[in-house]
């Protein structure tokens, strides 16, 4: 390399026209091309070939800047660096970190399109899309998802932590399997900032502490033939599914979707397939005799392949409460027969508990137990659902008043 330096100015770099390599020393050259374009170059050897390295254009990098940067360069030969070949190194790495680089919104949306198959529920989409969207999008959705830590999850959850903590708890489930997502594709590392237990637990308020328990508005047990009385005054398909869903103790969303490929009449059994479970298990529903003479009666006027019909496809989730309303019955809900079937059972039957859960699709929690359950008490559960069927239909009788022999006392 020339031991001189600096031989060129900042007036001669501006003004020079002539074509041609000009040197200020140290392998650091002015280039001007045939139409007079004007960049930097360093010259040095790497095994014993002569190489060429190009620094950028004048109108980008002035002399000093041009002179700092073969500085540089120069240790990094000195140090056995051959700076072209580390340049594109450099290159190659900055290429792949690009090509890792997602957003946490981009993050989001890949999630959601991986499981989007697996949720069987497009409500249950729609709700991961629009909580994101209200909550944690606005906060960092267009931060490298690399980037989000414990600051960013509590600025996200904690407006809302105290006045709307089952969603916020949604929220920071969602975010959680986000980040799980992005760290097993290699988009961040290190703990998950969302995760609850040992983490977020230590900053933000129990949910049991902030949450009251709301209960289903349910109708006592002992009421529940004169409502059906009433309810046989009302017309229309979803006062009978109404009554179809008393009957069989299911939950409304299992009721409207019922299909005639799921019913057997001369079984006597209605199946629900996994897809449209709670639990995500298929359940066999005994029908008692009442049940079936609705559904022979649905039959009549069969329409399409749901069992209650609504304009285009099954009954709408609001199709049963607008009987409620009908007959001025906002004191209870739909899910709330549930518990009425549930209180009934326990008080006036001696069926076994669990034979009452699997009547009501529980999953079962213990998992030694549910490693062991095979069969679904079917026959038992018979029984039991034309009891309860008999008790919804039959009304209450005034108890006659027994006078008490005191002498049997004694």
């Amino acid at each position: 390399m020339s031991r001189i330096k600096n031989k060129l100015t900042a007036r001669t770099v501006e003004t020079k026209k002539t074509p041609g390599y000009f040197s200020d020393g140290g392998n650091l050259y002015l280039r001007v091309s045939q139409n007079l374009t004007k960049t930097w170059a360093l010259y040095y050897k790497k095994d014993g070939k002569r190489v060429e390295m190009g620094l950028g254009s004048v109108s980008d990098m002035t002399l000093e800047q041009a002179r700092d940067k073969a500085d540089l360069l120069r240790k990094q030969l000195k140090s056995g660096i051959a700076p072209l070949i580390e340049r594109q190194r450099q290159a190659n790495e900055d290429k792949a970190q690009r090509a890792k680089f997602m957003t946490f919104q981009q993050c989001a949306d890949a999630y959601i399109n991986a499981h989007r198959a697996g949720w069987k529920n497009p409500k249950h989409i729609q709700q991961w899309q629009n909580t994101l969207s209200q909550y944690a999008f606005p906060v960092f959705g267009d931060l490298d998802v690399k980037a989000i830590d414990t600051g960013l999850i509590t600025k996200c959850l904690e407006p809302i932590w105290l006045t709307k903590n089952e969603t916020a708890g949604r929220v920071r489930g969602r975010i959680e399997s986000i980040l799980d997502w992005a760290t097993v594709h290699e988009y961040r590392g290190g703990v998950n900032p969302a995760r609850w237990r040992g983490h977020l637990d230590k900053l933000l308020a129990k949910p049991s502490k902030i949450q009251k328990t709301e209960h289903h508005k349910a109708l006592p047990y002992t009421e529940v033939s004169g409502f059906i009385g009433q309810l046989h005054q009302q017309n229309g398909i979803a006062a009978q599914c109404l009554e179809f869903t008393i009957l069989t103790a299911a939950r409304t969303g299992e009721t409207i979707g019922a299909t005639w490929d799921e019913i057997d009449l001369d079984a006597k059994t209605w199946t629900i397939p996994a897809v449209r479970m709670k639990a995500e298990r298929e359940h066999r529903v005994p029908l008692s005799g009442h049940a079936l003479n609705i559904l022979n009666e649905m039959a009549a006027v069969r329409l399409n392949n749901y069992v209650f019909p609504g304009n285009k496809k099954g009954l709408s989730n609001m199709a049963m409460l607008a009987v409620l309303k009908r007959m001025d019955r906002s004191d209870i809900t739909v899910h709330g027969f549930r518990s009425t079937f549930r209180d009934w059972a326990a008080e006036s039957t001696a069926y076994p508990g669990e034979v009452v859960e699997m009547a009501l699709a529980h999953a079962i929690k213990n998992l030694t137990e549910a490693a062991y359950r095979r069969g679904d008490l079917l026959e038992k559960r018979s029984r039991l659902m034309e009891e309860w069927a008999r008790f919804c239909n039959t009304p209450r009788q005034s108890a006659d008043v027994v006078p008490i022999n005191k002498m049997a006392l004694r």
